[in-house]
């Protein structure tokens, strides 16, 4: 039975992940700060574990990698994220910028560091990064959200980097745009529906090779600019 980790899996994107692939016979470890809370996430019927799990606590981190020790991870899915305050230029909370950047930047290099060998003796040996558009260099004409771009940008650095570190072992990593998905932090007048998201990245996530390593893509697959 293939396996995958997935963090921030109690709402949104996330959920949607544990439903789709527990539906196709996964083992799915699923991630969230306060599984015991996690309504939705406990009637996901299929081979669901569910974890507590700050990715912000290394401790946590380094607690659970050693409970799934034997454990082979066919995918390791960086999903848990923060949006951060949209305050306007003179007026950012530098507080708020450190936190995002603990959740969005960090933590998934922490995942990595702590799983990798988890990974490494999978069949499928991928680590998928939930990024966003918005950490685009390239594509940003309009400036502002500050906090949530430089996050992102930074994972996807984080993405390319360990994309060469990690390709002698056979390890793919990629960085995904989910699209502009109706989630808690996209908002009820997003473009598409966590469904359409994960559907899109499974399909991609389904035809990843090798040759695929360090790319950032859109949910359909698209190649997107740094």
């Amino acid at each position: 039975m293939p396996s995958l980790l997935i963090t921030g899996a109690n709402r949104g994107i996330g959920l949607e992940f544990v439903r789709s692939f527990a539906a196709d016979g996964w083992e799915v470890h699923a991630c969230c700060r306060h599984p015991e809370k996690a309504k939705a996430l406990k009637t996901i019927e299929g081979a669901v574990t569910r974890h507590k799990l700050d990715v912000t606590d290394g401790l946590q981190v380094a607690s659970l990698a050693r409970e799934m020790a034997d454990t082979p991870l066919d995918i390791l899915i960086n999903n848990a994220g923060l949006g951060g305050q949209r305050e306007a230029f003179c007026e950012t909370d530098y507080d708020d910028w450190l936190e995002v950047f603990k959740v969005n930047s960090l933590a998934p290099m922490r995942m990595v560091e702590r799983f990798v060998e988890h990974v490494a003796k999978s069949e499928r040996k991928l680590i998928v990064n939930i990024s966003s558009r918005m950490g685009s260099i390239a594509s940003n004409e309009r400036g502002g959200s500050y906090i949530y771009r430089s996050s992102k940008a930074a994972l996807n650095m984080i993405t390319k980097g360990l994309s060469n570190e990690l390709a002698p072992r056979g390890i793919t990593v990629i960085s995904f745009h989910p699209g502009w998905v109706q989630t808690d932090m996209g908002g009820e007048g997003a473009e598409i529906s966590t469904a359409d998201s994960v559907a899109g990245m499974r399909r991609v996530i389904d035809g990843l090779t090798p040759d695929d390593n360090g790319s950032f893509l859109n949910y359909d697959g698209s190649p997107l600019p740094w």
